[in-house]
């Protein structure tokens, strides 16, 4: 589990080849800066590989939101719950609004890691109110044909534990199944654990897509890094349920909190490896660079 927030530590990457293949399943996890803003832009050169992003919002990034949603798909968010869970329909509004304002609107997510405390980045949400507030904003949304994905739990037990928990609370009130379309996982750790944890959720939720919208192998060295991000979007590319995937790392090597060989970016902005292969740029690897302003 990662927080949504990044801390320091800093190191500049050396290029080590990998070679992770093109996919349409490959998202970004947007997360704005106020120092290095022509990083933003990076993500949707011409020939990028990405085809979607969210921001852990409900409202376009500024920085994307002249670009149609076909080119590059916004994923809104409800990250967390609010004191009248099943009162306050914001996040259901504004979804409406985009969708009423030409904004075309496909899927949701909800509830960023509500099983772990608001300390370690999580929104803290018990089963019992994610529930209350997930028939309020998201059960109708579904009926207006948009996907709805699961709380994003952690990786950890506890995780499942309270996903099938919310689904027992959701059920018990609406007094039949719980509504929902995918399942989004988050993980953090070697290869081997995201297998067993993706097929874990693939065997309790038969037919259900999954969609893996934060992993990384966080702090390890670089060859360990590299080996991981390749075996992985090799694995995820090939497995049919999984719809789509965003790896934890669009952002500079000196503002990690996953350790300084996971980033796309290093400390100048230029793009190693993981960068240019998870846009699909493997001949920008040595030369792509951005100046600071």
């Amino acid at each position: 589990m990662v927080s949504r927030f990044l801390i320091g530590a800093g190191a500049v990457l050396s290029p080590l080849l990998v070679s992770a293949s093109p996919s349409a399943k490959r998202g970004l996890i947007f997360i704005p800066n106020s120092t290095t803003l022509q990083d933003n832009s990076i993500w949707v050169q011409t020939g990028s590989d990405i085809s979607w992003y969210y921001n852990y919002g409900n409202l376009p990034s500024s920085d994307y939101a002249s670009i149609p949603q076909s080119r590059f798909e916004f994923v809104p968010m409800m990250w967390g719950v609010g004191p009248n869970p099943s009162q306050d329909t914001a996040f259901h509004d504004s979804i409406v609004n985009l969708i009423n304002t030409g904004t075309p609107i496909s899927h949701v997510l909800a509830f960023n890691e509500p099983d772990a405390p608001s300390a370690w980045g999580g929104s803290d949400v018990t089963p019992a109110n994610a529930a209350l507030a997930w028939i309020a904003n998201f059960v109708p949304l579904q009926n207006l044909g948009v996907k709805l994905g699961l709380p994003a739990v952690t990786g950890a037990s506890s995780g499942f534990d309270w996903t099938q928990q919310f689904l027992a609370n959701c059920t018990n009130i609406l007094k039949t199944q719980c509504p929902y379309d995918f399942i989004p996982l988050h993980w953090y750790d070697n290869l081997g654990g995201l297998e067993s944890h993706i097929g874990q959720y693939a065997a309790a939720f038969p037919g259900k897509k999954i969609w893996v919208t934060e992993y990384a192998y966080a702090n390890q060295d670089l060859p360990t890094t590299q080996q991981f991000f390749n075996q992985s979007a090799s694995y995820m590319d090939g497995l049919s349920y999984l719809e789509r995937y965003s790896y934890f790392g669009a952002f500079r090597s000196d503002v990690s909190n996953v350790g300084p060989n996971a980033t796309f970016l290093n400390n100048a902005g230029r793009l190693p490896d993981i960068g240019s292969c998870i846009l699909d740029w493997p001949d920008w690897r040595d030369s792509y660079i951005w100046l600071d302003a």
